[in-house]
């Protein structure tokens, strides 16, 4: 089975590109074929199109909470909000957000999700320095174009699943808490990180992941020392979010391990952390 990791970014480039690791899945072994990068959305958009059976796992929020779907009368199912955002374009759309927000006292400018809460991350409103509000409009819109199944949000049967993958949860569990292993700041940063993505790569490769995560992962050395000097961890999220997509893939049967009652106007993060 074809298994899809995607790091997302609003605005990739050749210096911020989309990372997608290319994997399969052969029973309970996860192997990592090879990393791809893509310098526009259109990549994305064209690996949504290719023929399956595959699932992917994408980095970014499928949805919006539903306290401002709502707020603003948007409709009340997913792809009919979706629509809407797609409609109004994404200059109207942020400054839709943030003219909510603005109205917003303090302390409750930024809703989250339910699985956001479940999952420690921030709203899926956020438009500055994390811009997740921005990912989920171009990342959303194009999910809704294609039709791909979006689970929960759009169920179908589609051989194409798409799942809404966070990869900071397999790296706490790696790292047994927050740590940071990303995009330091300076060389002594540069070095702890280093190390903590060292500490990841050691245990999702090690016995361990089959037990939380139902699967092995399978890397080859040059993966391994790449993923490790890249200091931005894009290339290491988007083995993470492969890890998900497995994950979700072996419990297919039973919703991709999703929640009955999960929300499929907000959607929802695969990860056993948050069922």
């Amino acid at each position: 089975m074809r298994m899809y990791g995607l790091d997302f970014t609003s605005a990739p480039g050749r210096g911020k590109p989309l990372t997608v690791a290319v994997c399969a899945l052969n029973g309970d072994t996860l192997r990592l074929e090879r990393l791809e990068r893509l310098a526009g959305l259109e990549g994305f958009e064209s690996l949504l199109d290719s023929p399956g059976p595959w699932i992917l796992g994408a980095d970014f929020p499928f949805g919006q909470p539903r306290r401002l779907v709502g707020a603003l009368s948007w409709p009340d199912s997913w792809e009919g909000y979706v629509a809407r955002v797609a409609e109004m374009g994404r200059p109207r759309y942020e400054e839709t957000l943030r003219a909510y927000i603005q109205t917003r006292p303090k302390g409750d400018k930024l809703h989250r999700r339910a699985g956001d809460v479940r999952a420690g991350a921030i709203s899926p409103m956020k438009l500055d320095y994390v811009p997740v509000g921005k990912m989920f409009f171009e990342g959303a819109v194009r999910l809704l174009r294609s039709s791909a199944c979006v689970a929960p949000c759009r169920l179908n049967e589609d051989n194409r699943v798409v799942i809404e993958a966070y990869p900071a949860l397999v790296a706490r569990w790696a790292l047994g808490g927050r740590r940071g292993y990303k995009e330091p700041k300076d060389a002594r940063a540069r070095a702890l990180r280093r190390e903590a993505r060292s500490e990841i790569l050691c245990r999702i490769t090690g016995p361990d992941l089959r037990q939380t995560y139902g699967v092995s992962l399978r890397l080859n050395p040059r993966d391994i020392e790449e993923a490790l000097e890249d200091d931005r961890g894009d290339l290491l999220d988007s083995m993470l979010c492969a890890v998900q997509a497995a994950w979700a893939w072996t419990r297919r049967d039973a919703g991709y391990g999703l929640p009955t009652d999960c929300d499929p106007l907000e959607g929802w993060i695969a990860d056993p952390a948050v069922v």
